[in-house]
């Protein structure tokens, strides 16, 4: 079993900056992929940026450039760091893990980007 809390989320101007956690517990020797997904009403979910175990990374083409995933091993944390954000990133921002057999999601953490 894989457990994921993700945190972060907030109310945010459009233009500002917000940084989300994934805090990681429990078997997570055999995880070969992290992502960060996220769903707005009515919208269906998405794949926003994705790390593998060796670090390679991947990103929606909405968000290329303003957001940035990485994790840490050690701590068994991922973070996305998103900036320059918009109010169409509005959304509940979903944490992701994959494995061999099996995949896990956190219970998601709302990004709200308004004036």
């Amino acid at each position: 079993q894989v457990q994921l809390v993700e945190s972060g989320g907030g109310l945010v101007q459009p233009g500002g900056s917000l940084r989300l956690s994934c805090a990681v517990s429990g078997s997570i020797s055999n995880i070969y992929h992290m992502g960060w997904y996220r769903q707005a009403p009515g919208k269906q979910r998405e794949l926003v940026a994705g790390i593998t175990s060796g670090g390679s990374t991947n990103y929606a083409d909405s968000v290329k450039g303003r957001f940035t995933i990485s994790r840490d091993n050690a701590k068994n944390t991922v973070w996305l760091q998103m900036n320059s954000l918009k109010p169409e990133d509005t959304a509940v921002y979903y944490c992701h893990a994959d494995m061999v057999l099996s995949h896990y999601w956190g219970q998601g953490t709302q990004v709200t980007v308004s004036s």
